[in-house]
């Protein structure tokens, strides 16, 4: 009995192998299963790693307030090392936010297009075409979100509040620690006037303060939402 060729198995050419998986219901339901556990482990993956980087985001965070607090001769400039210090971690979460996002889409693609019109037939499909995006995507990967938008997301969902709270206690610890002196002084660092570093931090906060409104008042696809008064689930 003669072997197959290599491009053949059972006879059929490979590139007519899905043709024929897709064909059969069974086998299809089958491992769009395991795509669906192959996606949902790597969104859980890389959940984990934007997780780790606001732990160590809160730690460190955390660190700097017990130290700058803990004796009035301690520099208030530690406080705005900190500012920095989450404006890094920040960026580098935003990468990581926009490579979890990859797999996140996928997995709402199922959720939305497969499974819940496996529940709820008579709602119309979100996305028509949501087999051919799934397709090309697993062909060619790319990146779905802008850095705008990964970079708004992260700072007004976590790190907006905490930025928030470092500057509340730089704030506090050169003004309530000084009352006798004033702001322009105790703000003041090696080589540099009071003066500019709060115009520096003025202008800073408030350009982070403009993306993170500017996101909260721009809903974005896929993004949870509150359910109208009359759902039935309210009822």
């Amino acid at each position: 009995m003669g072997e197959s060729s290599a491009g053949e198995t059972d006879g059929a050419p490979d590139g007519d192998i899905g043709e024929e998986i897709a064909a059969d219901p069974s086998d299809m339901v089958g491992l769009l299963g395991h795509l669906y556990r192959g996606q949902m482990d790597r969104v859980t993956t890389w959940r984990s790693r934007l997780d780790q980087t606001t732990y160590w985001a809160v730690t460190i965070m955390a660190a700097i307030l017990t130290w700058a607090f803990s004796s009035p001769d301690n520099p208030h400039y530690l406080l705005l090392v900190g500012m920095g210090t989450l404006c890094v971690f920040l960026f580098v979460e935003t990468r990581r936010y926009r490579a979890y996002d990859v797999w996140r889409e996928r997995v709402r693609l199922l959720e939305q297009d497969l499974f819940a019109q496996m529940l709820d037939p008579d709602e119309a499909l979100s996305h028509d075409e949501w087999r051919r995006r799934i397709g090309d995507d697993l062909r060619t990967p790319a990146v779905k979100v802008t850095l705008f938008t990964a970079f708004a997301r992260r700072l007004s969902r976590v790190y907006f509040p905490f930025l928030l709270v470092l500057l509340a206690a730089w704030l506090v610890r050169i003004t309530a620690f000084e009352p006798d002196e004033s702001w322009r002084a105790t703000a003041a660092i090696p080589g540099v006037s009071g003066t500019v570093v709060v115009g520096v931090v003025a202008a800073t906060y408030l350009v982070l303060a403009a993306v993170s409104a500017y996101y909260l008042f721009w809903e974005p696809s896929g993004e949870f939402h509150e359910r109208e008064q009359s759902d039935p689930w309210k009822e």
